[in-house]
């Protein structure tokens, strides 16, 4: 089992950036393939992007690509989304999740099997 803890969420001006951390614990964070999902009120959740255990995958939503990196630190049991060039439509709870698919990028919430609190970016214009 892995425990999750984003934190870097916060208010931020049209066009700045934020980098996002996702602290794990527990079992071997190698194990995992990593993904950050979104939620805007009134909603569904996600995905936003995804990266594999040994960092050489990665895969992006559309409406992210060449905004949004994804990278992670194994040595630090993190995980990272920086973010750039926000736009108000990026305002949601940002949510950390892992999979024991450790080789894949998966863009199903419902392959994840752990997930953290979630942290909140909000976007003005």
């Amino acid at each position: 089992q892995v425990q999750l803890v984003e934190s870097g969420g916060g208010l931020v001006q049209a066009g700045g950036s934020l980098r996002l951390s996702c602290a794990a614990s527990g079992r071997t964070f190698s194990s995992y393939a990593m993904g950050w999902f979104r939620q805007a009120p009134g909603k569904e959740r996600e995905f936003v992007a995804a990266i594999t255990w040994s960092g050489a995958g990665t895969s992006y939503a559309d409406s992210v690509k060449g905004r949004f990196t994804i990278s992670r630190d194994n040595a630090k049991n993190t995980v990272y989304l920086q973010m750039n060039s926000l736009k108000p439509e990026d305002t949601a709870v940002y949510y950390c999740a892992a999979t024991t698919k450790r080789v894949y990028t998966s863009r199903y919430h419902g392959d994840y099997d752990y997930w953290g609190q979630g942290t909140q970016v909000t976007v003005s214009s």
